[in-house]
């Protein structure tokens, strides 16, 4: 049986990020990891000879972040895309009313207008809301407060309800009335041209990281013992970034089981049913000058948005999302079927201008073994505290880390980096500048 100071289980950015920091103050680090990669939930397809990130593909907001510095320090390429956060406006958008015509620029500003009136709204009626009101009953209410006719109410209400399936891929019903409280962003957002996943590559330069180690049980008490495919590994202490749907997983035993108040934020979050489908085409049929194509009305319920990637590499590439009930239905479609009912979409809009696509990604992040699905959201009655009670440390030999344990901003990049870090300070005792996890490089 190996021992090492710590064992970190899972190579994503947050695991990395702890090892990286354990490693630079001298401990004896082993990074266990179940895929046959490092990164996670980065990762970057270049099947077709165009970097595509099929899971993390956004810094939503580089202004103080961690996560652009790492970037501009090991020397990836960015590219500005401003609307991962599903904003209204911002950046140049194209809107289609429910009779599939594009509206006007005067429709479309009075309709952007009436987003904002009821997200100002919104404010108050989430802060006063019950605890275990739900992201419907909180937008509703800030809707009917308005006293606007019934057409005018819905399409704001199908934002919202779209606003949540992009943000958390998660049915508005089911999504927590605080559950978008702590999306924020702060400066541009941007993209990665040359991929995503040369942030974990240079995170885990240097590590002993252990790929295709497939942990199945770990013991606490006075040390941490963990069961792998490959033995048995021993050490002072762990820390776990696995994501949510393995923590909740029977496939991953914890003994004994975690305790409160731990166990009850975990129980308080689930993973998402969210997929991205990547179509290429021959040419581009649609508006030059915009950053994301979305329709209104009924015909909306599933395909509402699409986001022009032609910037990242000359390639017309727009991106959708099976998101929420879309990707739950679509769960055991053939990718002929998911790309049929997307360009018929499309059609409604463009006409026989849409061609076949001749490249295509569709993720499968619900069925992935070592994730069950892309990132965790707050079931209704859960609160935003949650996310860091989950981080809170366990005998002092076990820690959780990962996006669903940062409060400020989950299920991000962001939030992983800044999980690891924390949850390496609390390893150590001491307080670490956080640019030593790129700096040290």
């Amino acid at each position: 049986m190996e021992r090492f100071d710590t064992i970190v289980i899972g190579a994503g950015v947050s695991g990395l990020t702890a090892a990286r920091l354990l490693a630079g103050a001298g401990q004896n680090v082993v990074v266990l990891e179940a895929r046959d990669r490092v990164g996670g939930r980065v990762v970057t397809d270049r099947r077709y000879g165009l970097a595509t990130d099929l899971g993390a593909s956004w810094i939503h907001g580089i202004t103080d972040s961690p996560v652009a510095a790492a970037a501009e320090a090991f020397g990836m390429r960015t590219v500005e895309f401003t609307v991962g956060g599903y904003q209204p406006d911002s950046r140049p958008i194209a809107y289609y009313g429910p009779d599939g015509k594009r509206l006007p620029d005067a429709a479309a500003q009075s309709f952007v207008d009436d987003i904002h009136t009821v997200d100002a709204t919104l404010l108050n009626v989430v802060a006063d809301s019950d605890p275990d009101a739900s992201y419907r009953d909180v937008t509703d209410a800030a809707i009917a407060a308005q006293g606007w006719d019934d057409a005018r109410a819905q399409r704001v209400r199908e934002y919202l309800e779209h606003r949540s399936e992009e943000q958390y891929g998660a049915w508005i019903e089911d999504l927590a009335a605080h559950g978008l409280d702590d999306d924020s962003i702060d400066g541009d957002e941007v993209v990665f041209p040359d991929g995503y996943d040369r942030l974990p590559s240079h995170l885990a330069e240097g590590l002993d990281v252990r790929l295709t180690h497939v942990v199945s049980r770990l013991e606490w008490s006075d040390g941490v013992t963990v069961t792998t495919d490959f033995g048995t590994f021993s050490a002072d202490r762990a820390i776990v970034t696995v994501p949510v749907g393995v923590l909740q997983s029977d496939d991953f035993i914890i003994d004994p089981p975690l305790p409160e108040p731990v166990a009850g934020a975990l129980s308080r979050l689930t993973m998402n049913a969210f997929e991205k489908v990547f179509l290429r085409f021959p040419t581009k049929f649609w508006d030059d000058g915009v950053y994301v194509i979305r329709q209104q009305g009924p015909e909306s319920r599933w395909w509402h948005s699409w986001y022009d990637l032609t910037a990242l590499h000359g390639a017309p590439t727009l991106l959708t999302f099976a998101a929420g009930p879309a990707a739950v239905e679509t769960r055991d479609w053939s990718e002929d079927e998911i790309v049929a009912s997307v360009l018929a979409q499309l059609r409604r809009l463009y006409g026989d201008r849409v061609e076949s696509p001749t490249h295509v990604h569709v993720t499968d992040w619900q069925d992935d073994p070592f994730s069950h699905g892309s990132y965790a959201y707050m079931k209704v009655g859960s609160t935003t505290q949650d996310h860091d009670t989950l981080a809170t440390p366990i005998g002092g030999v076990l820690h959780l880390a990962g996006e669903a344990t940062w409060t400020d901003d989950p299920a991000t990049v962001t939030a992983a980096l800044f999980s690891g870090h924390r949850a390496a300070e609390n390893v150590l005792g001491r307080e670490i500048p956080i640019e030593r996890v790129w700096s040290d490089s």
